[in-house]
């Protein structure tokens, strides 16, 4: 199995599409630095971790890409606040990076065991 055939990395892919394509006429560069970063970490640490040789190394960047989702989620609920992130886009996000943690959690734990 690639990578690529993950769900949980290519879900992560769709949201951080989502997130570059609705950030993009933010004029906020730090913001939207900042938020396209931690959403494009978490697949790209799902990719590392996956082509890792063993499953310490693996769990260890699947960890990283749990972080960022959660770091993610911070990031949506300030920008929605600040009014940079429209609250039903922001919500959707939020879900779906909860679900994608969720489904990190399950591959760590399939690692560790």
């Amino acid at each position: 199995m690639r990578f690529e055939d993950l769900e949980v990395w290519k879900r992560a892919c769709r949201l951080c599409v989502d997130i570059f394509k609705e950030l993009k006429e933010c004029k906020d560069s730090g913001f939207k630095d900042q938020i396209t970063r931690s959403a494009l970490s978490i697949p790209s640490n799902i990719a590392e971790g996956y082509e890792r040789s063993t499953n310490k190394d693996a769990t260890k960047f699947f960890y990283y890409a749990k972080g960022s989702a959660g770091e993610l989620r911070t990031q949506i609920y300030i920008g929605m606040e600040i009014g940079y992130i429209h609250k039903q886009t922001g919500l959707i996000w939020i879900q779906e990076a909860q679900e994608i943690s969720k489904m990190l959690s399950g591959l760590i734990k399939v690692r560790t065991t």
